[in-house]
């Protein structure tokens, strides 16, 4: 494993923001950490990048210490690690060029890179990696965002780390810029063969980009696997409304299946007993044939399809569904909905 967090607790005074985290970063291997704001992410990054001390807990990197509580406390230029912060925060008095160079200077790389012809080596094979080879002498407020992006990513990555750590690196781009960019950096740190930590809100972000997900969700790691896992076969409720729309319909399990009021469902899980079908919008059809029991109440078109708000006429639930744009369902219309693949199985009533 290239970085171990085991039993990490960190505190901001009397407040204790993280509780007994439990993380592992494979080589090469993206991880997002994905929770709401104020649920401790940016403190799990602070904490291994070492500009945070730890309440209890381990952090490791390669097999060697790097923060042990109250024992061991490597400093952050000595950990071998990238930090990719917002925004990128590159130097706006320095040239692309000594942005890229700063980390060769006072990193830890500096024994292997201490002739300024090696660092200038270096400089260039990081500018050619991000597809900017003649961008060296220009200002960082000559570059767009995303350019200067992927500069920021070059000087985290020029002094070979084990692990680069970003926080929230694509906030402040546009939503079409930063779906291209966070591919771009996915596909950069692949091609460089380094482990990555994602620190995000976005599900969309974090599903889409990461090898696996951490849902940290008041400052306990609510579940750590791959994103389909997470979004199909989510740890609890709350990890479930987290990820992604989630409804709850009151269910009798038999195996294979449940019985709801849409129905027989098939289930991905085992189901027995009383409890709970886990439906998002992308699963349900909706078809205006007669003898329904959900009533239309909104349709909004968003361009390549239709989101519809439904409401049971007897029991008042109410659901949303994804439809065509080519198909029109009036508002206090009767339509059927029905489940187009197997659902996610809660044995208990959900809270």
């Amino acid at each position: 494993m290239s970085t171990v967090v085991s039993g990490l607790v960190a505190s901001y005074g009397s407040t204790t923001v993280l509780h007994g985290i439990d993380l592992d970063l494979g080589d090469g291997e993206m991880l997002a950490v994905l929770g709401p704001s104020g649920c401790g992410k940016t403190t799990l990054l602070r904490s291994i990048a070492g500009l945070h001390r730890i309440d209890a807990g381990r952090i490791t990197s390669d097999g060697r210490d790097l923060s042990v509580a109250g024992r061991v406390q490597v400093p952050p230029e000595k950990r071998g690690i990238g930090l990719m912060p917002q925004e990128g925060g590159l130097f706006p008095h320095l040239t692309v060029r000594r942005n890229i160079e700063f980390g060769l200077r006072t990193g830890f790389l500096r024994p292997y890179l201490s002739g300024r012809a090696e660092r200038m080596r270096r400089v260039d094979e990081m500018l050619e990696l991000v597809g900017l080879p003649d961008a060296g002498g220009v200002q960082p407020s000559e570059l767009s965002g995303g350019q200067q992006q992927r500069i920021a990513l070059a000087r985290a990555l020029a002094p070979a780390p084990s692990v680069v750590l970003m926080d929230e690196p694509f906030a402040a781009l546009d939503a079409g810029l930063r779906t291209s960019i966070r591919q771009d950096v996915r596909e950069l740190l692949q091609a460089s063969k380094t482990a990555s930590i994602l620190v995000t809100h976005d599900r969309a972000e974090a599903l889409g980009t990461a090898d696996r997900v951490a849902v940290l969700l008041g400052g306990r790691c609510a579940q750590i696997d791959t994103p389909r896992q997470v979004y199909e076969r989510p740890a609890t409720p709350a990890v479930a409304r987290f990820v992604g729309d989630a409804y709850f319909v009151d269910a009798v399990g038999h195996g294979g299946y449940a019985e709801t009021i849409l129905g027989r469902i098939d289930t991905i899980t085992r189901a027995s007993g009383t409890g709970q079908v886990l439906l998002r919008p992308e699963q349900l059809s909706v078809s205006d044939r007669g003898g329904g029991a959900f009533v239309v109440e909104h349709e909004f078109f968003t361009g390549p399809e239709s989101s519809v708000t439904l409401r049971h006429r007897d029991t008042g639930l109410r659901l949303r569904c994804i439809a065509r744009t080519s198909d029109r369902f009036a508002p206090g219309s009767v339509v059927d909905v029905s489940v187009t693949s197997p659902v996610h199985w809660f044995p208990r009533q959900v809270s």
